[in-house]
């Protein structure tokens, strides 16, 4: 076993002792007062547990801060309701209730427009399996072979692409290389409300796009760069980017007449 390893097992294996000293301390306290300072020690001692569970979390759009006060607040609810001698140590008991409460979080504070329950729960699943799936394949996973792959209808994985947005809305101060934000791009004009169901249809069928669908039209129509720039930054011939942003339009077209109806 490595050195590293061996002294985390020991760090580990030493809290989880004082752990149950504590526990056993806390029985036998006969005031309120004794009874919330060794409930203090407990969640002290064991706050590096509920930092190391809420860091797991930090890449997933919520304010870190944020993430370790819920986890702390768990591990105390943790320590509250745990009961020595039920047959599981406290690190056990702990793990599930606090990441439990960081899962509520996100449901319940997270999201700017909630959607339902069952997008939110396939976009957790979602975005563990593509990873596993890209590095399979070792590209961008289409929504047909992440489908394929956990078992549901592409056509719901672009629902959960449409759903990131109201995790995490794009912030108006946002800059371009260009060095104009994305507040200053926004029409100002007296007909621009005529154009909002437009953008919002556009907003949401592009959504439905892959990372590198989205680049090729930035791309393309945004930086002007050549069919033969864009295979030379890929590594394809220019024929194949022909045939791609071919079909990306196709696509698109046919997706945005698809939601006339319920523009209208």
């Amino acid at each position: 076993m490595a050195r590293g390893s061996a002294e985390a097992s020991t760090l580990v294996t030493t809290r989880e002792h004082e752990t149950e000293e504590l526990f056993a301390l806390l029985a036998t306290c006969t005031s309120e007062a004794e009874r919330e300072t060794v409930t203090a020690e407990l969640v002290e001692l064991n706050l590096g547990l509920a930092d190391a569970l809420a860091h797991r979390y930090s890449h997933r759009g919520a304010d870190r801060e944020d993430l370790i006060q819920v986890a702390r607040m768990a591990l105390l609810l943790a320590v509250r309701r745990y009961r020595p001698g039920a047959g599981a140590a406290f690190a056990a008991f702990a793990v599930p209730t606090i990441t439990g409460e960081l899962k509520r979080y996100f449901r319940d504070h997270c999201w700017v427009v909630r959607p339902p329950r069952r997008i939110q729960e396939l976009r957790l699943r979602a975005g563990q399996e593509r990873r596993h799936l890209e590095q399979e394949l070792g590209r961008t996973a289409t929504p047909e072979e992440l489908g394929h792959e956990i078992g549901v209808d592409p056509a719901q994985l672009r629902e959960c692409a449409v759903a990131d947005g109201s995790f995490r809305p794009w912030s108006l101060d946002v800059e371009y290389d260009s060095g104009d934000s994305l507040g200053s791009l926004l029409p100002d004009g007296d007909d621009a409300i005529e154009h909002v169901t437009d953008r919002l249809a556009l907003q949401r069928v592009l959504a439905g796009l892959s990372r590198r669908e989205r680049q090729m039209l930035v791309w393309r129509f945004q930086d002007g760069c050549t069919q033969a720039e864009i295979g030379r930054r890929l590594g394809i011939s220019q024929m194949q980017v022909s045939r791609l942003i071919r079909g990306i339009l196709d696509r698109t077209r046919s997706a945005l007449t698809d939601l006339e109806p319920l523009a209208g």
